[in-house]
């Protein structure tokens, strides 16, 4: 039986990781959010924001005129934290949280973390610790933490993984999850078993296909091997809590970057609409 698809409600639209143009926006950040914009996304999800260089080149403020300008928004953020749970110091992340709070967004998002200081299940448990209380601070000014998953955090340590001992021991009203649906698939995990393990966690995810012949990267959403109709069912994405739907390419063969994220962008719209 084919599942039911989502179907689209007002205010839930298809965004894009801007990691996927991050060999083009450093050259000319204005004509590739207008390209972005004219590919047919609606949302953005910025990443690499520093206090010094903003959003390449641009403060926050700037960077969000330039997004209302093409008729974008952004309601997430990838975010850097090896300061603050290598180091334990809290200047970045405030950092973060005024620029978040500038252009809009709503989630401030741990993109990962660094390996140095997930050795062991004992500091697995240190950061998810840390991620509770950056999590508090984020909502004293009005922001949600969330995580974003690569495929290290299912590798086994001390008889438990990474992943597992973060959702055990973080709040699920303060950390929210981004699942990016390629790496857990990469890893050897079924994302709809997690959703269903997990329900309601999941307010973010990443759209990224896996190609057929190099299943190490990535190729236009439904040209690869993802079952995304049913992972994105309507029904899982009730079960999941999902609202921000994210697509992300971080490899191009053979097709300009401009091309692909449009080809994206429309397979998400018209086949699984969101």
């Amino acid at each position: 039986m084919t599942p039911k698809l989502f179907s689209a409600v007002p205010g839930k639209v298809v965004g894009l990781q801007l990691y996927s143009l991050r060999d083009q926006l450093p050259k000319d950040v204005k004509s590739w959010i207008a390209k972005v914009a004219a590919a047919g996304y609606k949302n953005v999800e910025p990443f690499g924001y520093s206090k010094k260089d903003g959003f390449w080149g641009l403060d926050a403020k700037a960077f969000s005129n330039l997004l209302k300008a093409n008729g974008l928004s952004t309601a997430s953020g990838h975010f850097g934290m090896d300061e603050y749970f290598v180091q334990g110091k809290t200047g970045d992340l405030e950092s973060y949280i005024e620029a978040a709070n500038i252009t809009g967004m709503s989630y401030v998002i741990v993109p990962s973390v660094n390996e140095e200081v997930l050795k062991t299940a004992d500091q697995f448990k240190k950061v998810a610790e840390k991620m509770n209380k950056a999590a508090e601070i984020c909502k004293k000014s009005g922001l949600k933490l969330g995580y974003h998953n690569h495929n290290f955090e299912w590798r086994p340590v001390d008889g438990t993984t990474f992943y597992d001992v973060l959702l055990k021991n973080t709040d699920p009203a303060l950390v929210h999850m981004e699942m990016d649906i390629f790496w857990v698939v990469r890893a050897g995990q079924d994302p709809v078993k997690i959703f269903q393990q997990h329900p309601g966690r999941y307010a973010l995810c990443h759209i990224k296909d896996r190609d057929k012949t190099n299943t190490d990267i990535n190729t236009e959403i439904g040209k690869g091997s993802i079952d995304f109709k049913t992972i994105l069912s309507s029904s899982n994405i009730k079960l999941a809590g999902l609202k921000h739907f994210i697509v992300e390419q971080e490899n191009y063969i053979h097709i300009d970057p401009a091309v692909s994220i449009k080809e994206s962008c429309d397979y998400c719209k018209n086949v699984l609409k969101v």
